[in-house]
């Protein structure tokens, strides 16, 4: 059974970077065809995708928030991390941590319970 736990800082000032990790167990992030991703939604509004690691450490970054976004990773801890810059209140969310199976067909299977991030002074 994999496991994807979100971690990071609750509240990031205006102009901040947000940086936030997920830790996977049960499973390792190297394996073929696994794609890591963060995704979250905003107060009110739907999913938004906003990037992967793939099991051989390329990434992948929504256009719309790619010239903000990077998305790293430790193997060592088997974690991933997202970290967006200058921020807004805009970027309050609940941000998810996520598998996605690649191949014919692509599609999540597992995610993070979601942590709240506020954008606030």
């Amino acid at each position: 059974q994999v496991q994807l736990q979100e971690s990071g800082p609750g509240l990031v000032k205006p102009s901040q970077t947000l940086s936030l990790t997920c830790t996977v167990s049960g499973g390792s992030i190297t394996t073929n065809y696994y794609y890591w991703s963060w995704i979250r939604q905003p107060p009110g509004k739907g999913l938004e995708w906003i990037g992967y690691i793939a099991y051989s450490g390329s990434t992948y970054y929504s256009p719309s928030l790619k010239s903000r976004t990077s998305i790293s990773r430790d193997t060592s801890k088997n974690q991933f991390t997202l970290q967006l810059s200058s921020v807004t209140p805009e970027d309050t969310a609940v941000y998810y941590c996520a598998r996605v199976v690649g191949g014919s067909s692509w599609y999540f299977d597992y995610w993070g319970q979601g942590t709240q991030v506020t954008v606030s002074s």
